[in-house]
């Protein structure tokens, strides 16, 4: 797929269909001239908005939607000649992808003007570009460098040594603690915190002696962490998220663990340290890894998993048990306890 050149698109000018037919590589139906300006549901679009339609739900419903320009898939039913008068078709491979990559040329949510807001502490061996922004009550420290085009929150902590990739965005809140490095175009959101202390103790006549932790974070290009996250620098080796991974609201990434590229971890998901996950994952809310596992490429893990040992092979995995009513759960229960003594 053609990137979108972000210099050409906008709210204010918005794009044309034959624009997008041309970016996406799609096949266009009706006025090459007809302007988006805005992403819209089918429901409540305008003729001066963008929808997409992935499935027969959306093409059932857009009969009645007043939408301008629509994405839609090239297997999926053509429009009537009469509805071109109308509106414009782009076909495309992934309709909702390339809806997604508009949101972000289109949307107004993360713009901002270059300053440094009064308030702000920037220790003087920091350096931030010029074209960034740094919010009152953000803290820079020493030996840190905030690239181009970052926008750091109101209360954002930025630690010693700390590195920051152009294009980032740092919600109000967040904390980056000591020699994390950070890629570009990555997304912190309000509450995360990179590069805590890992949970790492040894024991000593009954007493837990503090194990040091000597390594840090590094996270690659177009990350996202959601709020309230955690991930953990490392104990001697670094903890490592690869490009394009998303990590969901609470979601805690122990010590020395290590994130292939665009896997996606949904909400409170807990993953212990030095395990390592592969790239192209998907794992369910409420699922835990435990610590020293090796989780191949291409692996889903279903929500509230526990995964105790290795997986060594791509395919959908799961162990949580379906909720049922009490008193169905009590007898299941009552016989696998007869089960087992009968076993023993």
């Amino acid at each position: 797929m053609t990137s979108l050149p972000p210099c050409s698109v906008s709210a204010e000018r918005g794009c044309s269909a034959g624009e997008l037919a041309a970016w996406f590589g799609g096949d266009l139906s009706g006025d090459p001239e007809r302007r988006g300006f805005g992403l819209a549901p089918l429901a409540r679009a305008g003729e001066r908005d963008i929808v997409f339609v992935a499935n027969e739900r959306h093409l059932a419903a857009l009969g009645d939607s007043r939408a301008g320009i629509v994405l839609m898939g090239q297997d999926m039913m053509g429009p009537d000649a009469s509805d071109l008068s109308r509106r414009s078709y782009v076909r495309v491979d992934n309709p909702h992808a390339c809806f997604a990559r508009l949101s972000t040329l289109l949307g107004t949510r993360r713009r901002f003007e270059p300053a440094i807001e009064p308030g702000a502490v920037i220790h003087p061996e920091a350096e931030v570009h010029p074209t960034a922004r740094v919010c009152s009550g953000a803290w820079v420290g020493a030996g840190s460098r905030v690239g181009p085009d970052v926008y750091v929150g109101p209360g954002v902590f930025i630690g010693e040594r700390v590195e920051i990739g152009g294009q980032g965005y740092l919600y109000p809140g967040c904390r980056i603690l000591d020699e994390v490095r950070l890629g570009s175009e990555v997304i912190l959101y309000p509450g995360a915190v990179v590069g805590g202390d890992g949970f790492g103790f040894a024991q000593d006549q009954g007493e837990w002696v503090k194990v040091e932790q000597l390594g840090t974070v590094i996270v690659g290009d177009r990350v996202e962490i959601g709020a309230n996250s955690t991930v953990d620098r490392g104990a001697l080796d670094d903890t490592v998220i690869g490009d394009g991974v998303k990590i969901d609201n609470l979601v805690h990434i122990a010590h020395n663990v290590t994130i292939g590229a665009h896997t996606a971890i949904a909400g409170c998901v807990g993953v212990a340290g030095s395990a390592r996950i592969g790239s192209h994952c998907a794992i369910g809310g409420g699922a835990g890894i435990l610590g020293h596992l090796e989780i191949a490429d291409h692996v889903t893990i279903l929500a509230m998993t526990l995964v105790t040992r290795s997986i060594r092979e791509p395919g959908r995995y799961a162990s949580g048990v379906p909720h049922q009513g009490a008193r169905d759960w009590n007898r299941s229960l009552a016989a696998l306890r007869r089960l087992g003594r009968r076993e023993g």
